[in-house]
């Protein structure tokens, strides 16, 4: 069973498609990285998987349910563009309202749970308003955690954190996942620390899925290619591109594509003239993926 099965989902705003036919796969216990650029469709996609929009056509299905039952939708947490706290009140107090709200039994053994699973034990006390942006990104995610949710919709949730915050917020969404169970499906134009934590892709652009790839077969498909730095960068191509034929200039390096072998390429360039300063083997990560599949489907417009 899949936790997320979407099919031929449309939604349109004066006559202009946010998201259009798209198909989507999400399986139970994964963390989804859905990425696109800004406009693609991510939160039109997240916002009616919640329910909060009405779809002009196609089928959403939870759980192997109907996203609409009553039953599948309690566990369902979301954290779409904000938490929705009072400024003036204290963290704890805003979890107790969402709580009485969702008509929770043990509300503050439920609050309990959360605060801790969200490192937050020792800030109930704070009023949401002096809180940090990473506490206050925390507290959405304890809010949308609240009853137990199988499922976990998280709109941007790292954006504009510093590198502590943004370490924690992996740490958290890796426990819920492998803790607690919960799978997590989150969007992020931080493609590098959406790739620490990921188990699966969705690639959208103009409100169509255009790639949706699990890390491992994305990890046994990335080019590996040799990173290295000469002193006449511009010969060094030429000669490498005699003998290897995909090389390119990025940053003051030199990479060398679908090759893992650097004595024999130190070796080369040193015959040909050239001194080797620098080199490493690597792999196109998700970041380079990503920019090649958009460029691809670009190209085939």
């Amino acid at each position: 069973m899949n936790a997320i099965e979407i099919r031929n989902l449309s939604k349109s705003f004066r006559g202009m498609y946010a998201v259009d036919n798209l198909n989507m796969t999400v399986p139970v216990g994964a963390i989804y990285g859905f990425i696109g650029e800004n406009g693609s469709g991510k939160s039109t996609t997240e916002k009616l998987i919640c329910g909060h929009l009405v779809p002009d056509g196609g089928e959403i299905k939870l759980f192997g349910k109907d996203y609409k039952d009553a039953g599948v939708r309690v566990r369902v947490g979301a954290l779409i563009e904000n938490a929705g706290c009072f400024p003036g009140s204290s963290v704890r107090t805003n979890l107790m309202m969402q709580a009485i709200n969702l008509g929770l039994e043990n509300p503050d053994e439920e609050i309990a749970r959360v605060l801790k699973i969200v490192r937050m034990e020792d800030s109930a006390h704070i009023k949401f308003k002096s809180c940090s942006l990473g506490m206050k990104q925390r507290i959405g995610i304890a809010m949308a955690l609240l009853g137990e949710p199988a499922l976990l919709i998280l709109d941007e949730p790292i954006n504009g954190l510093d590198t502590d915050g943004m370490r924690i917020m992996r740490e958290i969404l890796v426990d819920i996942t492998q803790t607690y169970g919960c799978t997590v499906l989150i969007s992020s134009h931080i493609l590098g620390e959406l790739e620490k934590i990921a188990t699966h892709y969705g690639i959208i652009r103009q409100g169509k899925m255009i790639r949706e790839i699990s890390a491992k077969e994305m990890e046994s498909r990335a080019r590996v290619f040799v990173s290295l730095k000469t002193k006449d960068a511009s010969g060094a191509k030429s000669v490498l591109a005699k003998k290897y034929g995909d090389v390119r200039e990025e940053d003051g390096y030199l990479r060398v594509y679908d090759v893992d072998e650097t004595e024999e390429i130190v070796d080369y360039l040193y015959k040909n003239g050239h001194v080797v300063s620098e080199i490493e083997k690597n792999k196109i990560g998700l970041e380079e993926y990503y920019i090649e599949v958009m460029s691809s489907k670009k190209e085939e417009r």
